[in-house]
């Protein structure tokens, strides 16, 4: 990976850390060289931290590491993009991120990606498991079922069962999707390319 360390003069680059799950960008750092390497083998976000003027692993002290799942550049080769899956939250103030708290748009990935680690890991007393486990005819019943009750729910003025309904068939929908083998990004690709 070719990086330009040398265009601000001082040696650093700035790097972007975004959640891997759900895109939401997470806090801004800055790495030089040595930072990137320990960041790269370790796959601990590590970063050099201009107020301490040393390398500084993110979670040192809290706890609350950043585990690197890709590395990318700009256009420029002179800014870092880092997706990585938090800990716990990433502020020094206790927000989720350094630019507010979790961003309810990006849970969906979350979400999946936890349904997909309890299916992985044969999670023992999880109704996600129970149901995988009972095979592909009987999730998508499940998904059908849903269906049905959340048109009978929207024929009805009862926001509250509605929305609940919704989030059933969501939940099952995201079940199936693993089952199949496919991930809500294979779907967003879809409707992306349907609206061009």
């Amino acid at each position: 990976m070719k990086i330009n360390f040398n265009k601000n003069n001082d040696g650093l680059v700035p790097v972007i850390i975004q959640d891997d799950r759900t895109l939401q960008v997470l806090m801004l750092g800055y790495m030089n060289a040595e930072a990137l390497e320990k960041t790269s083998k370790e796959k601990t976000v590590t970063f050099f931290s201009r107020s301490k003027n040393r390398l500084w692993t993110k979670g040192e002290e809290s706890g609350n590491f950043l585990t690197v799942k890709s590395i990318t550049t700009d256009c420029d080769h002179d800014t870092i993009l880092i997706r990585a899956v938090p800990k716990n939250t990433v502020c020094h103030t206790g927000s989720f991120s350094c630019f507010g708290d979790k961003d309810p748009k990006g849970f969906l990935y979350e979400l999946e990606a936890t349904i997909s680690q309890r299916i992985d890991e044969k999670a023992e007393n999880s109704y996600t498991y129970a149901l995988f486990q009972k095979g592909i005819n009987k999730m998508a019943q499940k998904v059908g079922e849903e269906a049905v009750e959340l048109v009978i729910e929207a024929k009805d003025n009862q926001d509250e069962l509605f929305k609940n309904e919704a989030a059933d068939l969501l939940y099952h929908y995201l079940i199936l999707l693993k089952a199949k083998g496919m991930s809500i990004q294979d779907i967003e690709k879809i409707l992306m390319d349907r609206s061009r």
